[in-house]
């Protein structure tokens, strides 16, 4: 919703400013669907020579993390913490083999059943299954475990971040097409150098709804969407961050409790839990 609001508020700041100094919309509406189709018809064709079909489909699909925003909360990394902290608590009292039957299948372990949005969550569950699955086949030297989910959590990261770098090339490349269809609207104007200066003016003014098209299009609204869907990523990459650092401090020796807290610091600041909370969550997830 913020960002529909913000949309709409630069949408009527623009055009609200425009009309008030005495401009008027006739020009614009006339030209503004010969101007869009130039350009947008030009941006879909690039965007599609310098991208895969997998990749076309990625960002399309990011559209929907633009309206969404982060889908991981404060409770989802209280769950988090408490499904990671169980099972280093079940390593270290009875050892890596009775996390077996939980990492194996876990959409029948009784553990993951108690946190039905990270079982929900392939890309989660599937890592903390691989990573404690490497525990039980004694891959516990930390710095090489820390080395092999570093490079696995940076792969991903660059492959999720595509959508956001597809469009901020897209937003960089539609001033350059807005003067491409300013360029064809001066060329017909010239054409017509024989008809009366209104009619020229008015040619010259279509003209220019293309450079004010790509403009518009590139720094207000495709910039900022490829901008938002960063920030978005970059947050939910958080989530996985916060299961290295706990396995990672459970294999250099330390107790449950301080694996998971070095855990908690992960967290992005807004959604952290606090000491306490977390402290209440492996209470009842010990009681359990």
């Amino acid at each position: 919703m913020l960002t529909i609001g913000g949309l709409g508020f630069l949408l009527a700041c623009v055009f609200g400013s425009y009309l008030a100094s005495g401009g008027s919309l006739g020009p614009l509406i006339e030209a503004l669907p010969f101007e869009f189709l130039t350009i947008g018809g030009a941006a879909v064709g690039t965007f599609i020579m310098s991208n895969s079909m997998h990749d076309v489909k990625h960002t399309l699909g990011g559209f929907g993390r633009i309206m969404k925003g982060a889908i991981f909360k404060k409770t989802d990394y209280v769950d988090l913490l408490s499904l990671l902290y169980t099972f280093t608590r079940l390593a270290t009292t009875k050892g890596t083999m009775a996390l077996e039957s939980h990492i194996e299948k876990p959409e029948e372990s009784t553990v993951f059943a108690k946190y039905p949005r990270i079982l929900a969550n392939h890309h989660a569950t599937v890592m903390i299954c691989d990573y404690l699955r490497m525990v039980g086949m004694n891959a516990d030297d930390p710095n090489q475990f820390e080395d092999v989910m570093g490079r696995e959590l940076k792969k991903t990261l660059a492959e999720e971040l595509h959508p956001a770098h597809a469009l901020q090339n897209l937003a960089d490349g539609l001033p350059a097409l807005g003067i491409v269809a300013a360029v064809l609207g001066v060329i017909k104007t010239m054409s017509h150098i024989n008809e009366p200066p209104a009619v020229l003016g008015a040619m010259i003014g279509g003209a220019l709804v293309g450079t004010f098209l790509g403009v518009l299009l590139a720094y207000g609204m495709v910039g900022p969407m490829a901008s938002r869907i960063r920030g978005v990523v970059e947050e939910e990459s958080k989530y996985f961050e916060v299961i290295r650092a706990v396995l990672i401090a459970h294999l250099h020796g330390n107790a449950p409790q301080v694996s998971v807290e070095t855990g908690r610091k992960m967290a992005p600041n807004q959604h952290m839990p606090s000491f306490q909370e977390l402290e209440e969550a492996l209470q009842a997830a010990q009681s359990s």
